[in-house]
C-alpha cells in the first residue's frame, strides 16, 4: 500500500495543475502546434448572414443604436413589425457542404480553423441545451453546423486544428441585461447561460482553439474566466493542446491568454514579446457577409500576402476571416483569395510554417522586405520584383548562398549575389507567384532599427524576356542581389 500511495503521489506531482489565477494560468506553455501553424481561417456565420447588410452587428446597429441607414433598410425592404428573430428561418444553409469547405481550407494552406459557434446575437450553430429555439437545429438550417464542420475538417484534413469562437455576452438577452442593470453584482447570465455553453462546447466538440469575445463590458471575475480556464487546462478533453485568446474580461485583453489579439486586425509591425494573432478580414469593412460589398472593399492577394509577411515576421499568426452566405456558400471572391494564398504557400511555405522571427523583422534599407528564420536559414519575403532586377538588403551584410524558393534544377537561370564578392544561387523566370521568399544561409546582420513598409506595385512584375539583361553596378553597403537571366 505504501508503494502504491507513493506512486500516485508522484503522478500528481509530475502533472502541472493550474490555479484559477492569471499568474498560474499564464505559466502554462504555449502548445507548439499553434506557433508553428502561422495561418488560420476565421468563419463568421449566423443569422446576420441573412440580411447581410452593414456587418455582423446588424441587429445592434438597427435596434440597439438605431443607426439611420439600418432603420431605412428595414423600412424599405421588410414589412412593419418584422423582428430580428424573423430572419432566422431564412438562415437555411441549403448549399452548405462541410467537406467542400474543408477542401477549400486545406487548399488555402491554413493549419487551423475557427468557426463562430455563437456571436453577440446569441444564436448558436449547435443544438445547445441553453439556447432553446434560438439554435441551428431548432430553426433555420435544422442541423448541427458546428458538428458537421468539425467532422469534415477532422476527417478530410486531419492536419488542420478545429477551433471555435464564442461570445461571452449577448446584446439583448434578458438575464444579461438584468446583470448589467445590477452593475454586475449578480451573474445569473454567466451561471445559467455563458459557462454552461462553454463546457458544453468543449465536452461535445473538443475544440483546440477557444476564441472568446464579447467580454469588454464586465470584469473577468463576473465571467468566472479564470475558473473556466483552470478547468480547461487541467481537466478538459483538450487540456494538452488547446489554446485561448485574451478576451476574458475588461482589462484582460493584451495581458493574459495563450496568445494576444489586442484589437481587431491587430498588426503592430514590430516584434512582440508574447505570442499574438492578427485576426483580419478579406472584406475590409465586415466580418460577416455583405451582399452590397463592392470589389474595392476586398483585399487583393497582394494585400493578403503583405499582411501575412508583416505578421509572421513579428511573431504573430494570421487568422483570415471569411463570411459565408446564408445558403452556406463561401463567396467566390473569398474562395479565390484563399486558393491564391494556398498556391503561394505551396511554393513559399518554408518561409512561413514553423518559422521564427529573425534579428530584423523588415529590411533596414529596402521597403517591402520581411524576414523570418528557421534553424541556420534566414528567409527574406520580397513583396515586389526589384527594380532593374537588383535587390539591395541593408539588414544582410553577406551570405554563403542565396536561393529563390521553389527552384532547384541546375538547368534554371542563375541568380548572382554581390556583397564584396559574387555568389551563385538559383532563380526561375516568371513562375513564382507573388512575394518572392528566398532563403539566405549563414548570414551576418548589419544595421539597426526597422525600415518602413512601402506601398508595393504588384505581384506579377517579373521581367519579360525582352527586359532580361546583365546588370553591373557599384553600391556602398548591404547585400546586393543581382539577377542575371539566361535567354529563352
Amino acid at each position: 500500500m505504501l508503494i502504491v500511495s507513493l506512486f500516485l503521489t508522484l503522478l500528481a506531482v509530475c502533472r502541472a495543475q493550474y490555479e484559477p489565477t492569471w499568474e498560474s494560468l499564464d505559466s502554462r506553455p504555449l502548445p507548439a502546434w499553434y506557433d508553428g501553424a502561422k495561418v488560420g481561417i476565421f468563419i463568421h456565420w449566423g443569422v446576420y448572414s441573412v440580411p447581410s447588410f452593414g456587418s455582423e452587428w446588424f441587429w445592434k446597429d438597427w435596434q440597439g443604436f438605431g443607426i439611420q441607414k439600418y432603420v431605412e433598410f428595414m423600412e424599405k425592404n421588410y414589412r412593419p413589425g418584422f423582428t430580428y428573430a424573423d430572419f432566422a428561418p431564412g438562415f437555411t444553409a441549403e448549399f452548405f457542404e462541410p467537406e467542400e469547405w474543408a477542401s477549400v481550407f486545406n487548399a488555402s494552406g491554413a493549419r487551423y480553423v475557427v468557426l463562430t459557434s455563437k456571436h453577440h446575437e446569441g444564436f448558436t450553430l449547435w443544438p445547445s441545451r441553453y439556447s432553446w429555439n434560438w439554435n441551428s437545429l431548432d430553426v433555420g438550417p435544422k442541423r448541427d453546423l458546428v458538428g458537421d464542420l468539425a467532422k469534415a475538417v477532422r476527417s478530410k484534413s486531419p492536419h488542420i486544428h478545429f477551433g471555435l469562437y464564442h461570445s461571452l455576452f449577448e446584446w439583448f438577452h434578458p438575464l444579461y441585461l438584468q446583470d448589467k442593470a445590477n452593475k454586475y453584482t449578480t451573474n445569473d447570465f454567466v451561471t445559467r447561460k455563458t459557462m454552461p455553453e462553454l463546457y458544453e462546447l468543449v465536452n461535445t466538440y473538443q475544440p483546440e482553439v477557444i476564441w472568446s469575445d464579447g467580454d469588454w463590458e464586465a470584469h473577468d471575475t463576473y465571467w468566472n474566466s479564470t475558473g473556466f480556464l483552470a478547468w480547461l487546462f487541467n481537466d478538459s478533453p483538450v487540456k494538452d493542446t488547446v489554446v485561448v485568446n485574451d478576451r476574458w474580461g475588461s482589462g484582460i485583453t493584451c495581458h493574459h491568454g495563450s496568445f494576444y489579439t489586442c484589437s481587431d486586425r491587430y498588426n503592430p509591425g514590430v516584434l512582440q514579446p508574447h505570442k499574438w494573432e492578427n485576426a483580419m478580414t478579406l472584406d475590409k469593412n465586415s466580418w460577416g457577409y455583405r451582399r452590397n460589398a463592392p470589389l474595392g472593399d476586398y483585399l487583393s492577394i497582394h494585400d493578403l500576402i503583405t499582411t501575412l509577411a508583416q505578421t509572421i515576421s513579428c511573431g504573430g499568426n494570421l487568422l483570415v476571416n471569411v463570411g459565408p452566405t446564408h445558403e452556406g456558400r463561401l463567396p467566390v471572391i473569398m474562395e479565390e483569395r484563399l486558393r491564391q494564398l494556398g498556391s503561394w504557400l505551396d511554393v513559399n511555405g518554408d518561409a512561413v510554417y514553423d518559422s521564427v522571427p529573425w534579428k530584423h523583422q523588415n529590411d533596414t534599407l529596402t521597403p517591402g522586405v520581411w524576414y523570418t528564420s528557421k534553424d541556420d536559414l534566414v528567409y527574406g519575403i520580397v513583396l515586389t520584383w526589384p527594380k532593374q532586377n537588383l535587390l539591395t538588403l541593408g539588414a544582410v551584410a553577406s551570405a554563403k548562398d542565396v536561393k529563390l524558393l521553389g527552384y532547384h534544377s541546375p538547368e534554371l537561370p542563375v541568380l548572382q549575389v554581390k556583397a564584396f564578392l559574387s555568389l551563385s544561387g538559383e532563380i526561375c523566370k516568371g513562375r513564382n507567384p507573388g512575394g518572392l521568399p528566398a532563403h539566405v544561409g549563414s548570414v551576418e546582420p548589419v544595421g539597426v532599427g526597422a525600415g518602413h513598409v512601402g506601398r508595393d506595385a504588384g505581384l506579377d512584375q517579373i521581367p519579360s524576356a525582352s527586359r532580361r539583361k546583365d546588370l553591373s553596378r557599384r553600391h556602398s553597403s548591404g547585400l546586393h542581389i543581382e539577377l542575371r537571366f539566361a535567354d529563352g
